[in-house]
């Protein structure tokens, strides 16, 4: 799985947010974490100056550079950043780095400005209007994380991809979602993200709206769509949680689910595993919640990893695997 796919650990999504920053003059830090691209809007202004959708700081006339601390919403180890300037051309930082610590629980600005601060990122040079990507060496796990933008300027959206934290002893024996992404679960792959993002499978909550799902394109051949799922910690499912909220022409006609254990496999490994059917093909309805109880499950695990099959295409708002953890 590429780094840059794995979940965005302070997207507000999750419970990420700006907690505070050097200078926010033309456009509010809590813009960074917003889940969906940034927006340029022409002719938009404010009091202050031209509309921008992310974090602007003003024109610095004394030496030093801006800064923005943010709290992740899932504790993590950090794989990849995206500091995106999207829309900011002429006004972005000429560089951006970033710094980590850990301190689980409710900590104070106090606490944080004592710190100890890691560089997960040291200064490197941003193009303006861009998704500018940068792999790291996985340090962690993290709570937060200190943007340093030199000297001044925007950023759009900052992204943080990791491997959230998980204490499998914190799960083990509870009745959990096994897929969920705060207890470390991963959506690895999909036949199709045409319309809406695999990941979405495993957010908290319900789905919002439409975009807030994932979504296929309509399948003109045989065959049907499917998406692979490595759950937080091993475990026995009990039972199943299907949501096609906000789907409603679109929503898959069927759906089943069949689950393996294999610790160690690639997703091109995981074509080939030895699944078994959890779930068999059952029928869905539009803008719905269908729960499934274990007497309608087949194989039940331990599994560790999940395999949904929609039939033909669709939408799915969000898949749920209730079960109890076990050691791997």
């Amino acid at each position: 799985m590429d780094d840059a796919e794995l979940p965005d650990l302070v997207s507000s999504r999750v419970g990420g947010r700006a907690l505070y920053a050097s200078d926010e003059f033309f456009a509010p830090r809590g813009r960074l974490v917003r889940p969906e691209p940034a927006v340029f809007i022409p002719g938009r202004y404010t009091a202050r100056g031209k509309w921008m959708d992310g974090w602007e700081t003003r024109r610095r006339r004394t030496p030093g550079h801006d800064w923005c601390v943010l709290q992740l919403g899932l504790r993590g180890r950090i794989r990849a950043l995206d500091v995106d300037t999207s829309h900011f051309v002429g006004n972005q930082p000429e560089r951006a780095s970033l710094e980590a610590c850990d301190l689980p629980g409710r900590a104070t600005r106090p606490q944080l400005e004592r710190a100890s601060w890691s560089l997960v990122l040291p200064p490197s040079p941003l193009a303006p209007g861009a998704s500018n990507l940068f792999a790291t060496s996985g340090a962690g796990p993290f709570t937060h994380v200190r943007l340093n933008i030199f000297p001044d300027g925007g950023v759009a959206r900052l992204r943080v991809r990791g491997e959230v934290a998980v204490d499998p002893a914190r799960l083990r024996g509870r009745l959990v979602d096994l897929a969920a992404i705060e207890n470390g679960g991963i959506v690895l792959g999909a036949s199709d993200q045409h319309f809406g993002s695999k990941e979405h499978l495993i957010l908290p909550g319900r789905g919002k709206s439409m975009a807030d799902g994932w979504e296929t394109r309509r399948r003109r051949g045989p065959g049907h769509d499917w998406a692979i799922l490595k759950l937080g910690v091993p475990g026995k499912v009990e039972s199943v949680e299907i949501d096609t909220a906000h789907f409603r022409g679109n929503y898959p006609d069927s759906a089943s689910l069949e689950g393996c254990l294999a610790p160690r496999a690639t997703l091109a490994e995981l074509k080939g595993a030895p699944w078994e059917e959890l779930l068999p093909q059952s029928k869905l309805r539009p803008n719905a919640r269908h729960r499934f109880a274990a007497r309608q499950l087949r194989a039940r695990g331990p599994f560790t990893h999940v395999r949904l099959l929609i039939h033909p295409d669709g939408g799915v708002s969000r898949l749920r695997l209730y079960g109890r953890a076990e050691a791997p």
